[in-house]
């Protein structure tokens, strides 16, 4: 069982592996085999590209300029978007200032297909999410990075176990707390104590 959430040494940022918990993944037998992945031609070229964005941005560029320095240090050309309907402006605006930067953009509505929710058995006038759909017009598009902006809990699920491109999230659907999720966990010990930690009858 793993619990580095609750570990309030982390040995391995500090490189203290020595004063690590029995526990601690760092110390798996498994690490060298995970290490050799990186060899792989494009893991490296992912894990490289993404700790130069973070050490040449860190604090100055916003998740969207960093995602842009990303893609380009990945030499990623081909734009793929996966959007709720309900971020249908956010995400002309996303294609805009890619498209303005240099990237061919494709990007695909969670609603494409018009699905009737009677075929997931359930009864509304409303169609259903397509995440696997988008997936498969963006592989179909042969994009080279994918973005997820705003689908809902288990539509991005299911993208991402379809989609062929990498991904990366620019946002994420929280209808209550305008997108940011975090909302909830910074209002832990106040006001969400009761709805995050229900007490039992």
């Amino acid at each position: 069982m793993y619990n580095c959430a609750l570990c309030s040494i982390h040995a391995c940022n500090k490189k203290e592996l020595d004063k690590a918990p029995q526990n601690c993944p760092s110390l798996d037998d498994k690490m060298d085999r995970i290490k050799e992945i990186y060899k792989d031609e494009e893991n490296a070229k992912i894990a490289k590209a993404s700790a130069l964005v973070v050490s040449d941005g860190y604090g100055e560029k916003t998740r969207l300029e960093e995602t842009i320095d990303f893609a380009r240090r990945c030499q990623y050309d081909n734009i793929g978007i996966a959007f709720c309907i309900g971020l249908s402006n956010k995400a002309k605006i996303l294609s805009k200032i890619l498209s303005y930067n240099g990237f061919t953009v494709n990007s695909i509505i969670c609603k494409n297909g018009a699905i009737s929710k009677d075929f997931i058995n359930i009864h509304s006038n409303v169609p259903m999410c397509n995440p696997i759909g988008q997936a498969n017009f963006l592989n179909v598009a042969k994009t080279d990075l994918n973005i997820i902006l705003g689908l809902c809990v288990g539509h991005d699920s299911l993208f991402i176990k379809y989609s062929k491109a990498p991904i990366t999230v620019f946002a994420v659907k929280d209808r209550v707390l305008a997108h940011n999720p975090l909302g909830a966990i910074y209002q832990s010990d106040s006001y969400y104590k009761d709805r995050l930690f229900p007490k039992s009858e």
